[in-house]
Parts: C-alpha cells; sequence; structure tokens
C-alpha cells in the first residue's frame, strides 16, 4: 500500500505540472493571437483619448483606453443617449449603433486579454505545485 503511494505522489505532481504547461502555452499563444489580430485592424488611439494616444492598439489598455473614447464620442452625438433610447428615426442612430459595436467589441478583447493572462497565471501555479508535489514525494 505504501509502495503504491509512493508512486502515486509524483505521478500526480507530474500530471499537474504538464496541465500548468498546457496552460502556460494556451494562454501566451492566445495572448499573441489577440494581439496580432487587433494589430492587423490598424486602430490607433485618439488623439483625445486619457491615454495611450497616438498608439496602434495591439494591447488591453491600448483597446480599453480606445472603448472609452468611442463611448465619450458616442455620447456627444447622441446627446448622452445610449442607442437603444434613439428614437428609430434619429439620423445619428446608426452611427450611435456602429460606436456601440465596435466598444463592445474591443471590451471584449479585453477580457480575452485577461482570459489569457489568467490561464498563463494559473499555468504558473500548477507548474510550482506539480514540482513541489514531485520534491515532497518520499
Amino acid at each position: 500500500m505504501a509502495e503504491n503511494r509512493r508512486g502515486t505522489v509524483p505521478l500526480l505532481g507530474l500530471l499537474v505540472l504538464i496541465a500548468g504547461a498546457i496552460l502556460i502555452v494556451a494562454g501566451v499563444i492566445t495572448y499573441v493571437t489577440i494581439s496580432s489580430t487587433l494589430a492587423a485592424q490598424q486602430i490607433t488611439v485618439s488623439s483625445d483619448a486619457a491615454a495611450f494616444a497616438g498608439q496602434h492598439v495591439d494591447q488591453p489598455w491600448e483597446a480599453y483606453a480606445e472603448a472609452k473614447v468611442i463611448a465619450e464620442h458616442a455620447g456627444e452625438i447622441a446627446d448622452g443617449k445610449t442607442y437603444a433610447q434613439l428614437a428609430r428615426d434619429d439620423p445619428n442612430r446608426e452611427t450611435v449603433m456602429n460606436a456601440s459595436f465596435l466598444q463592445a467589441s474591443l471590451f471584449t478583447s479585453v477580457v480575452a486579454f485577461g482570459v489569457a493572462a489568467l490561464a498563463a497565471g494559473i499555468g504558473i501555479a500548477f507548474v510550482l505545485i506539480g514540482v513541489a508535489l514531485r520534491k515532497t514525494a518520499p
């Protein structure tokens, strides 16, 4: 029985270590994919943004800054109303709708960056746990 446990802990440690490595690789690949996809769109942060003005959007903080500017511009165009609050015959409704879609897309990329970083972070924790399990095995 004790001999069976001796093999179980190192095996469990190895499995956790492998899972961690997979999470790190998946997180990094996802982060790079999101960044390159955003860069391919050739979006530049507006000059009136609170931060990152003039920079190309390929990181979460730049995407967030541009989404905030788009929201401000749409609010100005719609006199503070949202797309849903505008009358159907309002000439600005289509512009505000497009702004809303752009803003949502940029915020979605911010969330995706966060999920990718979270996966990589959990992967690092798994690797450390796996190493610890293998070192503490009898």
